[in-house]
This record gives structure tokens, C-alpha cells and sequence, in this order.
């Protein structure tokens, strides 16, 4: 898609990070903006930086973890703008990180349910009408460097390997269906953004029970973190602009931080044919894994 003025993009995750920088650019380059995001009041703010760009923008509410709020997105889309042109589905949790047996059911659900059910529901939701409308378009999931390679447990790593070959196989069932719909996975590095702590968002049903003394230490573990990705991440407005970049050029995948990832996927994939043990991280110590430990 080299033709973005004029057409309709949607963007969940919009309100925060790499999500309000997609949906802040594409109004730039003249799109119709569809915000989503379960943070209603950060999600309006968003929506009125994108609506200076002189775009027409809707935010809508939504838990892309429900296929019912989802589906409320794409029908209020239609309604106001049509059939959209762009999707991202953005939307991420960070969740929790440490030995995979200290992980709760709550843990599981409220990940999986943000960043792997929440591109279920997004593809969905839109793409039977996009490939009816018949027109050109472009789905991006978002993953992360985490979706390519290999290290420690973590539930966030495992939707994002999930994502990662849910989108491979979106693009091949689009080609098959012989659909002018394309597709790409963005996989980021370090982002300056507030993803670990999302837990800010976390529906309280699926909150784990903990004491005072522990949600203290929890607590000032993830500002901690927090503050290490916004001082030493990329830029999300330099991500928007690769998404953007990639769309046009229909490259499927986007790699934020190639200097960190590719010998980890090298590395990953010669284990493999090898049938060898997981390698590994890196042992630079990427800034990602300094970052991860830095969350205790």
C-alpha cells in the first residue's frame, strides 16, 4: 500500500506507547483514525493529539481480550468510517517474568488474553470485510524481538512466538484466498514505552492475591523498569514511522533492533537443525535482557 491519504486505519493499544504513535502518524499521512485501548482516559488524550494532525479520529473503548468488545469496535468503524484499510492489532501486556512453575492461572489467562487472543479477535473481526470490500490493505500484529528467540521463561515470550507464526499464517491463508490484503508482524526491541506496567490495566479478577509487602516490592520493581525502557528505548514515533515504511514496501517482517535479534535467530535456528539444547541469550546482554532482569 503506497497510497495511505484518505483511508481508514485502526490501531488497539492506542493510547499509550507504540500504539498512539501508529495512530498519530497515520493521521499525519491524512488517514481516518480508529483509536482502541481499555484506558479511557489516556485513549481520549490520544485521540485528541491524533485529531490535531487534522484527521477525523473515533476512539472506542475496548478490552481486545473479549471478542464482544471487538467485534463492537469493527461495527462502530463501519458505521463511522467504513471498511478499514489498515489494522494494527497492538495491543500488549508485559505480565510477569521469573521460572514459568511460580506463574498462576490468572498470569496465563490475563496475558494470553491481551496479546495472543486480542490478535485473534482482530483479525476476526475486520479482515472477512476487508477481503469482501475487495480493496487493498495491510493487517500488522505486533510481536516482539521475544517472538524470534529464545531464553528464560516467560508467559509474554510465548504469545509473542505465537503472534509471530499466527501472522506468518495469515499472510499464506491471504494468499491463498488470493486476497489483495497483505500482512506483517512487528517485532520491537527496547521501546520507550509503559508496557511493564501494564499491570495497571489488569482486570481485578485476574489479579493474583498478594500481600501488602509484596505488591509494594512488585510495585517499585516495574517503576524501576519502567523508567530503564523510557529512558533507553527507541522512540515509539521512530517505530510508527518503520510500520509505515514497511507497509509501503509490503515487508512482512519488522525488526526494530535487527542488531540485536539476527544472531539470535541465527543462533536459535542452528540449535535446531541441530538438535541441539535452547542456546543461550546473547551474551552482549542486549539492553532488553538488562532490562528484564532489571524487573527482578
Amino acid at each position: 500500500m503506497h497510497q495511505l491519504e484518505g483511508r481508514i486505519a485502526v490501531v488497539s493499544g492506542a493510547a499509550s506507547g507504540i500504539g498512539r504513535a501508529l495512530a498519530t502518524r497515520f493521521a499525519t499521512e491524512g488517514m481516518r483514525v480508529v483509536l482502541a485501548d481499555i484506558e479511557a482516559g489516556a485513549l481520549d488524550e490520544a485521540a485528541g493529539e491524533a485529531s490535531e494532525r487534522g484527521a477525523e479520529v473515533l476512539a472506542v473503548p475496548t478490552d481486545v481480550a473479549s471478542r464482544r468488545s471487538v467485534d463492537a469496535l469493527a461495527a462502530a468503524t463501519i458505521d463511522r468510517f467504513g471498511v478499514p484499510h489498515v489494522v494494527c492489532n497492538n495491543a500488549g501486556v508485559s505480565g510477569t517474568f521469573g521460572p514459568l512453575w511460580e506463574t498462576t492461572d490468572n498470569d496465563w489467562d490475563w496475558v494470553l488474553g491481551v496479546n495472543l487472543k486480542g490478535v485473534v479477535h482482530g483479525i476476526q473481526a475486520f479482515v472477512p470485510a476487508m477481503i469482501e470490500a475487495g480493496h487493498e490493505g495491510h493487517v500488522v500484529n505486533t510481536s516482539s524481538v521475544l517472538g524470534l528467540s529464545t531464553g528464560a521463561g516467560s508467559i509474554y515470550a510465548v504469545t509473542k512466538h505465537a503472534v509471530t507464526r499466527l501472522t506468518e499464517g495469515l499472510w499464506h491463508d491471504l494468499r491463498s484466498a488470493g486476497s489483495s490484503i497483505s500482512a506483517s508482524v512487528l517485532c520491537p526491541g527496547l521501546i520507550a514505552t509503559r508496557i511493564v506496567t501494564a499491570g495497571r490495566n489488569r482486570p481485578d479478577h485476574l489479579r493474583n492475591e498478594l500481600n501488602e509487602a509484596e505488591v509494594s516490592e512488585i510495585d517499585q520493581r516495574m517503576r524501576a523498569a519502567e523508567q530503564f525502557f523510557l529512558e533507553s528505548g527507541m522512540p515509539p514515533a521512530e517505530v510508527a514511522a518503520m510500520v509505515v515504511e514497511a507497509i509501503g514496501e509490503d515487508r512482512f517482517y519488522i525488526l526494530t533492533h535487527p542488531e540485536m535479534i539476527l544472531d539470535q535467530v541465527r543462533t536459535r535456528m542452528e540449535a535446531i537443525l541441530e538438535g541441539a539444547p535452547p542456546p543461550p541469550e546473547d551474551p552482549g546482554d542486549t539492553l532488553l535482557s538488562r532490562a528484564l532482569r532489571e524487573r527482578g
